[in-house]
């Protein structure tokens, strides 16, 4: 698959992606209803403050993300050389120039956010520019310009903005089940059963989504900036040192799968659950080509 046929499978899926949650997020507002006797007055109520939270985060979920991730803004000039690689490289790549932004951590990293080209932000860590060399920053910029490239930053910033959402209405559901506090007939029970399922099921749901759809982002990237750069072995010794270092202080959990690199580690238990595929693989496919 190429980049424009990813690029194009990308917005079908975010749409997909929306519907999907849309329907799981209308089953939770018809169990809270319901439980409390609202009627379909009370499925729109709580449908539209959801999807009203869900725009929130769309919309000013890469400020967010940025902020407590402890990512500064780059100035030119404190930042030449980073700022003139995110720029030439853009060019290459036929995008407007992103923000950029730094973030003051030891450990080597990086990400990508925003909702489309035109609205975009690179972050990388101190220790990332301290650490590699010219061509392995170009090979970890083009990868990050490449998520924005075939719009992995929007699709990511829906999921986000949806398991947030979710994550919200499921709380509700299950404090339900603890408080009570509903209307009690013939039917409470049943619904109270189905609203313990959904809050389960619902969280797993949006986890098991964003597992799918991070680890194949990850080998996109890795190929598509690699053709950018004409250089795979920049990026493959850049993810060499990545994966040796230590695990970073300033990342938030709830935006790591953004990151070029699992911020927190990993080990034989959370590799299972973990939204990055294997580094050792990536690093095998870029050497490869």
């Amino acid at each position: 698959m190429n980049v424009y046929d990813q690029t194009t499978r990308n917005r079908r899926n975010a749409w997909l992606l929306f519907l999907g949650f849309f329907a799981v997020m209308y089953v939770l507002g018809w169990v809270i209803s319901a439980y409390y006797g609202m009627g379909d007055f009370g499925i729109i109520l709580i449908l539209a403050l959801a999807l009203v939270y869900s725009m929130i985060s769309y919309y000013l979920g890469s400020l967010m993300i940025l902020g407590v991730n402890g990512a500064k803004e780059a100035k030119k000039e404190e930042y030449p050389y980073l700022y003139n690689t995110v720029e030439g490289l853009s060019i290459a790549a036929g995008l407007p120039m992103p923000k950029v932004y730094v973030m003051d951590d030891p450990s080597p990293n990086a990400f990508a956010t925003g909702r489309d080209p035109a609205h975009s932000s690179v972050a990388v860590t101190t220790g990332l520019l301290g650490r590699l060399n010219r061509l392995e920053l170009e090979g970890v910029i083009a990868h990050e310009l490449s998520h924005i490239k075939n719009y992995d930053i929007r699709f990511t910033m829906l999921v986000i903005a949806m398991v947030g959402a979710i994550g919200l209405l499921a709380g509700f559901a299950s404090r339900m089940f603890w408080h009570g506090g509903g209307r009690r007939d013939k039917n409470s029970g049943a619904i109270m059963i189905i609203a313990v399922v959904v809050a389960i099921l619902a969280p797993l749901f949006a986890h098991l989504v964003k597992l799918a759809i991070s680890r194949k982002r990850e080998y996109m990237a890795d190929a598509t900036g690699a053709l950018l750069t004409r250089y795979p072995k920049g990026l493959a010794d850049a993810l060499k040192k990545i994966a040796q270092a230590e695990p970073m202080k300033s990342a938030d959990q709830t935006s790591a799968p953004l990151y070029i690199s699992n911020p927190f580690g990993r080990n034989a238990i959370s590799g299972l659950f973990s939204t990055h595929p294997p580094i050792e693989d990536r690093i095998k496919r870029l050497e490869s080509m």
